[in-house]
């Protein structure tokens, strides 16, 4: 018997001594804390947004519905990227001018067999969110139909992720987890990947894309 049984093995025998469901009296946990700090506009929630993700060194877009297909097509271009892979669910006309025949991007479905190897080939991902979070300057995707397999957002360098504004953004932390599913794979994105060694060394893309870039799509005619 492994260490590792014998400490299973207690445990259990600890639970086995309380009935499931059995409850213990505990004082309620009291949830009165502020669920937004201050007061905004819509307006003001989103370009708090914009502010919080260009200070985490994301690099932010606007753009309306007729505006969008061509400028995923120039941010792509701008990266040389020969390789984007692609939700299932993401709406088909966002890439449209990028696929157009002729421009040599070459389409990578998410797809359960895509492994790490194909994935680490591939230059660039183009995603929706489930969420965004204007205090904190957070994007959050469920995997989603527009947004895929989390691994598909860790591996490749470069990240293109549409929020849709305003009905996608949110002020606070307290006011996003209502709208996400505990029991769904959350990924919680502040900016390009990054961390720091023990002098304080900032190294971007270790623990996914070196470059976030994130389009701000206006629900109506005017840009953001």
């Amino acid at each position: 018997m492994s260490s590792r049984d014998v400490v299973l093995g207690r445990v259990r025998r600890a639970l086995a001594e309380e009935p499931r469901g059995a409850g213990r009296d505990e004082p309620p946990v009291v949830r009165d804390y502020r669920r937004v700090h201050g007061s905004r506009t819509t307006a003001q929630t989103v370009e708090l947004l914009a502010e919080n993700l260009v200070d985490y060194r994301a690099v932010v877009h606007r753009s309306d519905a007729a505006g969008l297909p061509a400028l995923i097509a120039r941010l792509l271009a701008e990266r040389g990227a020969r390789s984007v892979v692609v939700p299932r669910g993401l709406p088909a006309s966002w890439l449209e001018v990028a696929l157009a025949a002729g421009s040599g991007l070459a389409r990578v479905e998410d797809r359960a067999a895509l492994t790490p190897v194909e994935l680490d080939a591939v230059d660039s991902v183009v995603t929706g969110c489930a969420v965004a979070i204007a205090e904190t300057g957070t994007l959050v995707l469920d995997a989603g139909p527009d947004q895929g397999r989390r691994r598909i957002t860790l591996v490749p360098d470069h990240h293109v992720c549409v929020v849709r504004v305003p009905d996608q953004v949110v002020g606070s932390v307290p006011q996003a987890l209502p709208r996400l599913a505990p029991d769904r794979p959350l990924t919680w994105i502040s900016g390009p990947s990054a961390t720091s060694d023990i002098e304080l060394d900032r190294v971007e893309g270790v623990h996914g894309p070196r470059t976030l870039e994130v389009i701000l799509l206006s629900a109506s005619g005017e840009p953001g």
